[in-house]
């Protein structure tokens, strides 16, 4: 109940001021920290940060649907995945220049590929957990939802500066942005055109990250990575939810009332974790990660934005 009311003020915050409702679902809930260190909260903040965090990420696969994918096509989807496996690696490459873990590296790197802050929720859900798993998955989700709004600003302009095409903006949009609302946001700032392939381009993204947490569980099965690997499941429930929505969505045209109410409650869920989660950490403990997290998550976002305008001029997409 907790983690619900702090997810409806978010909400409603978000509604009127036009600012991210993550951001302030996290900050919201660092204010009700001392209710998780003791009390009759701790059990339903753990439920919401875990459970309802799984059922959000499972609950997008809904607004997805192979056919529109495949508007993407060949070429286009090739140089989605290879950015998706780019931003990734460049985490590893740069997380231990300043003195960061692999976790954070796969943490911040699957959350710029793929989609901001479920991304970052659902990766977390999945590698071994450590002291400091919470505390940098909160972080993460901070970062990229900043980014993300400076990034829906900032990339129409950039990228009509540069003079791509609507439909070249649309799909760097949709390949660039971290998070779902401001790449519609941005896309449709531009032209109706832009906006819909960039919704597309981002929901191939999307569509991928039930493939990353299989590769991600394969790999810690296979190095011994850690000595829980060996109990997470190759596919997690929650993946096989947000695959299963997927497969109906493409074999059978969903009712779009539909459609948008099973959005509209993974978004609750999404935000009610998020808040969760932000009562679970401390602000003293969020302030001590250093300038290395913000650095790493800018670099990754850099690297993303750099290697897809790099695509675009040299194979001529689309």
């Amino acid at each position: 109940m907790l983690a619900a009311t702090i997810a409806a003020a978010a909400a409603f915050l978000g509604a009127h001021y036009g600012a991210p409702v993550m951001l302030f679902a996290l900050l919201l809930g660092m204010a009700f920290n001392f209710l998780h260190e003791d009390g009759p909260c701790r059990a339903g903040i753990d439920f919401a940060s875990k459970f309802v965090l799984r059922l959000g990420v499972g609950l997008l696969g809904a607004r997805i649907a192979l056919d529109d994918l495949a508007m993407i096509g060949l070429s286009g989807a090739s140089v989605l995945v290879g950015l998706i496996g780019v931003t990734i690696a460049s985490g590893f490459v740069i997380a231990p220049l300043f003195r960061r873990q692999w976790r954070f590296a796969l943490l911040t790197g699957g959350a710029v590929a793929i989609c901001g802050a479920s991304a970052a929720l659902a990766i977390a859900a999945v590698i071994p957990h450590n002291d400091k798993t919470e505390r940098n998955t909160l972080f993460t989700v901070m970062a990229v939802t900043a980014l993300s709004t400076l990034a829906m600003v900032g990339y129409p302009l950039l990228f009509q500066t540069l003079g791509f095409s609507e439909l070249h903006q649309g799909f760097l949009i949709g390949a660039t942005i971290h998070d779902v609302a401001q790449v519609v946001g941005a896309g449709f700032s531009v032209s109706d055109t832009a906006g819909e392939m960039a919704t597309i381009t981002k929901l191939f993204r999307v569509a991928m990250l039930p493939v990353v947490l299989v590769a991600i569980v394969l790999v810690l099965r296979a190095t011994g990575t850690a000595a829980s690997a060996g109990k997470i499941p190759l596919l997690p429930w929650f993946m096989v939810l947000f695959l299963a929505l997927v497969i109906l969505a493409s074999v059978v045209t969903l009712p779009q009332p539909l459609v948008a109410q099973i959005d509209t409650v993974s978004r609750a869920c999404l935000i009610t974790a998020i808040a969760a989660l932000g009562v679970k950490t401390s602000l003293k403990a969020l302030t001590a990660v250093g300038g290395g997290h913000l650095a790493i998550v800018v670099i990754e976002t850099l690297v993303l934005l750099g290697v897809a305008m790099t695509a675009m001029v040299w194979l001529d997409l689309l």
